[in-house]
């Protein structure tokens, strides 16, 4: 018999995702895992802003639970030297 409070973070986890989905986000790539009890958040987003809204509904959607984040923004900028193969 599945233990229903890991179902249920399942649940959340899952509806965190279909939120990240349903925001200008959905390309992103980012990804919401439970591992050992608590959730991972994994990716790369494009701004330090869609790092914060990614980050704002985790805190909504998984109030309570143990959250590592790991997303991390892109570097969009030039560089500012030739890169040297």
């Amino acid at each position: 018999m599945s233990d229903p409070g890991v179902q249920n973070v399942e649940y959340r986890v899952a509806h965190l995702q279909d939120r990240l989905a349903a925001e200008e986000l959905g390309e992103l790539g980012v990804r919401a895992e439970v591992r050992a009890g608590a959730v991972a958040l994994t990716g790369t987003v494009p701004s330090a802003q869609c790092r914060e809204t990614v980050l704002r509904l985790a805190r909504q959607e998984l109030a309570g639970l143990t959250v590592h984040a790991d997303v991390v923004v892109a570097e969009t900028t030039r560089p500012d030297r030739a890169e040297e193969l």
